[in-house]
């Protein structure tokens, strides 16, 4: 046992370095270059800049070398009830918005570096074939763009920051892009109710930072929240690091104003909290992905913002024990508990090595958690967490711990967090995936994929192997699990050996193939792991209803 005088003392101790951590939650890669490869995994994948020779020594390669969505998933058809643009409809659209800048012309000119920026994700994975951009100003312009494709059966793209992961936000093939960078305006906050309404091109970053300055906070923080806009985000109900303590986008969002593929538009921006009039029909709007209608404005609570921000990081010899830790955090930290975040060792061993980071605690240790927690007294909130981590280490839950004494050892703990993506592309590529399990069996899909890969041969320490690690971290309280696999290279032998498997495996204990990422191209194939046949006949019979045409966001999500 462990003495509670040597705890405190342990965990006050100056253990992280004094040099500021760069805070890299807020970067966008907008350079980043996928590998030239024939995969077509559903994997995330975030590599380093390859050059043209395939390498990471030269010059970053060129857009142009990205593949074609409709090359990389050639099962993907063009549906040939869509029209091609001509130039009437150019015309059309030219004059309805009435500005060079929000029309980008492929059509009757050539644009085609003006236009490859929303032609392609941010991840360089996937790519398509659009002629045309459009930025709308309001949400009439919306409708009236809607209506008019409708009616012209022309297919389009709803289109945020472009920060998603599965490529919903770009197009496959020549597709209209409605992209929503003009609809930017904060409408209205309430702070006595703290309900914000804005458009829903605002940036996530842009929302918080005006909320700070009312005391408030948005439910929501996401790694691309400089980029990332607030309508993509509950269209896709991203989840990130505030879930545990806030709730999802389903809890928080109270109305929304959208396009229907028609042009009807949908008021019902309610700050109400009680409304107990009928259907709901916000939520089918929440995680839709933009495939039934155009999220054009929310109203969203928004939280006090807490005054009193603790981060501790600590060290567990096992998976079980920070199961044990978890549910000590949630019985003794309760209403102040923010962030409960898991990181295996592998995950830390990699971030030491390739980032060469000193890690918080000496010594290696099999597994890691971060607490944070949000209140309104600094002092009791610190009393409480450092209360909490002396049980831990005395019932030897935990086998040493480390407290942040000021803002700057707050973002260099998170860092260990945060920066692990980072560094596992160093060796080129990343296989990445988002799942939902029961907590208590989370880690062992890692070990399970980690023994699978070692005994096909596919992993291992020299460069025959193209799999480096296979390593797990995560939002612990939300039981989400980031699943991640850096490789020397893509290789199709990798991919058959991951998927379907994992993913039969996460159904097979009732989990999800898609924690916060949604489904897009790349998952709407596996659909059928997560749903059930009623639950996906359903899901075409409301989308047939909204969108009997298919205009809106095809080939994507069912």
């Amino acid at each position: 046992m462990v003495a509670s005088a040597r705890v405190a003392a342990s965990l006050r101790r100056a253990a992280l370095s004094s040099r500021p951590s760069p805070c890299i939650k807020n970067i966008r890669p907008a350079l980043q270059v996928r590998w030239k490869t024939e995969a077509t995994t559903s994997a995330s994948s975030e590599p380093l800049q390859p050059d043209a020779k395939g390498g990471v020594k030269g010059d970053p390669a060129t857009a142009k070398s990205i593949k074609f969505t409709s090359d990389s998933y050639p099962h993907i058809q063009r549906e040939s009830k869509f029209a091609k643009l001509t130039e009437k409809h150019i015309q059309y659209f030219q004059e309805l918005l009435d500005s060079e800048s929000a029309v980008l012309d492929g059509v009757t000119k050539d644009a085609t570096e003006d236009i490859e920026p929303f032609n392609i994700d941010w991840m360089r994975k996937f790519r398509g074939h659009a002629q045309l951009v459009l930025k709308p100003s309001t949400t009439e312009e919306v409708s009236r763009i809607l209506k008019y494709c409708n009616d012209n059966m022309l297919a389009v793209v709803p289109q945020g920051g472009n920060t998603g992961l599965v490529g919903g936000s770009v197009p496959v093939f020549d597709e209209i892009v409605i992209n929503m960078q003009k609809m930017n305006n904060i409408r209205s906050f309430d702070d006595v109710s703290g309900i914000l309404v804005a458009d829903a091109g605002v940036i996530l970053e842009v929302a918080d930072n005006f909320l700070a300055e009312k005391q408030h906070i948005f439910p929501l923080d996401l790694g691309a929240k400089g980029s990332c806009q607030i309508g993509g985000n509950v269209s896709t109900n991203a989840g990130g690091l505030r879930l545990l303590r806030y709730g999802s986008l389903h809890g928080n969002v109270l109305g929304i104003e959208a396009v229907l593929p028609d042009g009807s538009i949908i008021d019902d921006l309610s700050t109400l909290r009680k409304n107990n009039t009928g259907y709901d029909m916000k939520q089918l709007f929440i995680g839709s992905e933009g495939t039934i209608g155009i999220i054009t404005a929310i109203s969203i609570q928004c939280p006090r913002r807490s005054p009193a921000i603790n981060v501790a990081y600590f060290g567990l010899e096992s998976y079980e024990h920070a199961q044990k830790a978890f549910r000590a955090a949630k019985g003794q930290l309760g209403e102040i508990l923010s962030a409960f975040e898991m990181m295996d060792g592998r995950s830390q061993k990699i971030l030491k090595e390739v980032a060469g980071t000193k890690l918080p605690l000496e010594g290696d240790h099999p597994f890691y958690c971060l607490v944070e927690t949000s209140g309104s007294n600094t002092d009791h909130d610190s009393e409480k967490l450092q209360n909490f981590l002396e049980h831990v280490m005395e019932a030897e839950i935990v086998s040493d711990g480390v407290l942040a004494e000021s803002q700057t050892q707050v973002a260099e703990l998170w860092a260990c967090r945060e920066r692990i993506t980072e560094c596992l592309g160093h060796w080129g590529g990343v296989y990445k995936y988002d799942l939902s399990l029961p907590i208590a069996q989370m880690y062992e899909l890692v070990e399970d994929i980690r023994d699978r890969l070692t005994k096909q041969g596919l992993l291992g320490d020299t460069n025959e192997h193209p799999v480096v690690d296979v390593v797990g971290y995560g939002h612990m309280g939300d039981a989400n699990l980031h699943l991640n696999v850096p490789v020397r290279r893509f290789d199709k032998a990798v991919e058959k050996s991951l998927e379907p498997y994992l993913y039969e495996w996460t159904s097979k204990r009732n989990g999800s193939i898609s924690a916060e990422h949604g489904l897009g191209v790349s998952k709407k194939p596996y659909i059928g792991y997560s749903k059930s046949a009623t639950m996906i006949k359903l899901m075409k019979q409301i989308k047939n209803l909204y969108d009997p045409n298919g205009i809106l966001n095809p080939y994507k999500y069912i």
